[in-house]
């Protein structure tokens, strides 16, 4: 009898095993996500997330990572975007519609730059991937410090300062009213 017990036993612990196994290696959804800003454990924050693959040295690729999320987070925050488009277009003829020649030449650069000194930003969560020996970082900048540095900022007039903390504050106010709404209707 104790014999048809151990098979048992074995296949139940291989199961609890593989399936603990498994739980282990998923990927966090803010790899997916990305950086963005949300709502989260009663506190409102932006998040950001950086990457880096193929670097062996483990602590440089951590750092870098972590860097990256920073750089992320502060794109999303502020950036300058200088934008061009030319565009040229002609047509030339003798006189007969099917004798006409046409040339266009279109060009377009964008150019996007960020510097934002962040104060506050920290590592929250970080991920390895060893399928693709990918790093990941995620850092978090509390909103309440987001407001800190707006209120800091000397480059911002007074009215345009107040201006943006007060409607920021009513846009993570309506992201968590869709939030709650669409958890009601799932």
């Amino acid at each position: 009898m104790s014999s048809v017990c151990y098979p048992a036993i074995h296949r139940v612990f291989a199961c609890v095993l593989i399936v603990g196994l498994a739980a282990c290696s998923s990927q966090p959804s803010w790899v997916k996500t990305g950086s963005t800003e949300f709502h989260q454990d009663d506190e409102t924050a932006f998040y950001g997330v950086g990457a880096v693959a193929g670097v062996k040295n483990a602590p440089l690729a951590w750092e870098v990572a972590e860097n990256r999320a920073r750089a992320e987070l502060a794109r999303h925050l502020e950036t300058y975007t200088a934008y061009l488009m030319r565009d040229y277009a002609a047509a030339t003829g003798t006189g007969s519609i099917e004798k006409v020649t046409e040339e266009q030449d279109i060009e377009r650069a964008i150019k996007t730059f960020t510097a934002r000194t962040l104060h506050g930003v920290r590592p929250v969560d970080r991920y390895y991937n060893e399928d693709e020996t990918s790093y990941y970082v995620l850092v978090k900048l509390p909103f309440e410090q987001v407001k800190t540095e707006l209120e800091r900022d000397p480059t911002l007039p007074s009215g345009l300062r107040s201006h943006i903390k007060q409607h920021a504050e009513e846009a993570f106010k309506r992201l968590e009213q869709e939030e709650a709404e669409r958890e009601q209707e799932e």
